[in-house]
């Protein structure tokens, strides 16, 4: 339980911080495509430095490709990309608060391909957590200068990343360790983003050239090499349940960063629906229990 925790913790926190440097290096002029993908390769690089002896020991086959495609899709490509290219237009704390979203997804999901039963906590949380969402979109909505579609299209990221949870815990490879799944996840994600400069006549992989910019993305490869080794780790040892409170964590530390250190003020409704989120998620972690304590009887 003790690597769980700490890797709660830890991926959580490197959660909140990547997002958080995505905004800085929007603000130094580098967009969501190049810096992204730059950073996926990057931490590619780190985890195959640190796993050499893991990287030897993949042996590719169909299922597993099909695994690294579609997880790197749902999980890292489509949904980072979603999420990082939004931040301009809706800022950090607005991103932070929608990453506590896709537990309660996960279980929507679940619970309409019906590998979940219904539990009154657990949907009354789901409730409470789009009442939230709701909140926070309806006064993004409002203000004036931020792009109306963006305050929505940010919301796609939570839900990719819901359907990615079910499907990496449905279809887990058997025989594989969590690092070499991060390692090849992150691989597939960076070609993906790659590709999509070369081919995209409206997107490019260019950028400003610079200390600062190339010093951004080195950090953010660390932080992403990190980031989804023990999201692999915890998925593995803490379950579903402490898997949910990632968001929750991500949150915590990333809005104070954002306030204090990017000077993003907060709006009127943070607060409130910050708290139907948070209470949203306690409803599903009391539902869990319910049902965990259901099971062992």
């Amino acid at each position: 339980m003790a690597v769980a925790l700490l890797s709660l913790i830890g991926c959580g926190v490197l959660l909140g911080l990547s997002t958080n440097i995505a905004k800085y290096a929007y603000l130094q002029g580098v967009s969501a495509l190049p810096f992204l993908a730059g950073s996926l390769a990057g931490a590619t690089a780190v985890l195959s430095l640190m796993l050499a002896k893991q990287v030897r020991k993949i042996h590719l086959s169909k299922p597993l490709i099909g695994y690294l495609l579609i997880s790197a899709f749902f999980s890292v490509a489509g949904s980072n990309f979603i999420l990082f290219s939004a931040i301009p237009y809706v800022g950090v704390s607005y991103i932070a608060l929608t990453m506590t979203l896709p537990p309660l997804l996960t279980y929507v999901i679940a619970l309409v391909l019906k590998v979940e039963s219904y539990n009154v906590w657990r949907a009354g949380g789901v409730v409470f957590a789009f009442a939230g969402a709701a909140l926070l979109v309806i006064s993004k909505w409002s203000l004036l200068g931020v792009n109306q579609q963006w305050a929505l299209i940010a919301l796609l990221g939570p839900l990719l990343l819901a359907m990615g949870n079910i499907y990496r815990s449905a279809q887990w490879p058997q025989g594989f360790k969590p690092e070499q799944l991060a390692l090849g996840m992150l691989f597939v994600a960076a070609m993906m983003l790659i590709l999509v400069g070369f081919i995209h006549p409206k997107l490019s992989l260019s950028m400003p050239l610079n200390r600062t910019s190339i010093g951004l993305i080195v950090f953010q490869s660390f932080v992403f090499a990190g980031q989804f080794l023990l999201l692999f780790i915890l998925q593995r040892t803490g379950g579903p349940v402490l898997l949910s409170l990632i968001g929750s964590v991500s949150a915590l530390f990333g809005v104070p960063v954002a306030v204090f250190l990017l000077g993003e003020a907060l709006s009127p409704v943070f607060i409130p629906a910050a708290a139907l989120i948070v209470f949203g998620v306690m409803c599903m972690l009391f539902g869990q229990s319910i049902v965990q304590v259901e099971v062992d009887a």
